[in-house]
């Protein structure tokens, strides 16, 4: 999924004018993306000439910090050594099942591939 890079983002309004949904605006002179209307063409990353236009895998040590501070943040809930364990086990059995979803979705999508 794109994301804007605020700090990149000069506000020149290229990537508005040429995606082709209309899934991007400028908000505060930076531009966004609105996630549920972009339909991951790359338009905008190709046209973006301040390239503020970046890729998901730039948020992954982002996103496992979240992840580790929600559960932390659970943590504190409760209060003996033993729920806190049963709760590290649980939020292991969570991440466990978003790997497994996305593994099977990558593998639907390339026999969808395949089929083209």
């Amino acid at each position: 999924m794109p994301w804007i890079s605020e700090e990149m983002c000069v506000g020149c309004g290229i990537c508005v004018e040429e995606c082709p949904v209309g899934a991007i605006s400028i908000i505060e002179e930076t531009a966004r993306i609105n996630d549920e209307d972009c339909i991951r063409c790359g338009v905008c990353h190709k046209v973006c000439p301040e390239d503020a236009v970046r890729h998901d895998s730039e948020k992954i040590p982002e996103r496992i910090e979240a992840n580790l501070d929600w559960t932390r943040g659970l943590l504190e809930h409760f209060d003996t050594p033993e729920e806190r364990r049963g709760l590290i086990k649980r939020m292991r059995n969570h991440f466990t099942a978003e790997r497994r979803i996305a593994e099977q979705t990558i593998e639907r999508l390339d026999s969808i591939l395949e089929e083209l």
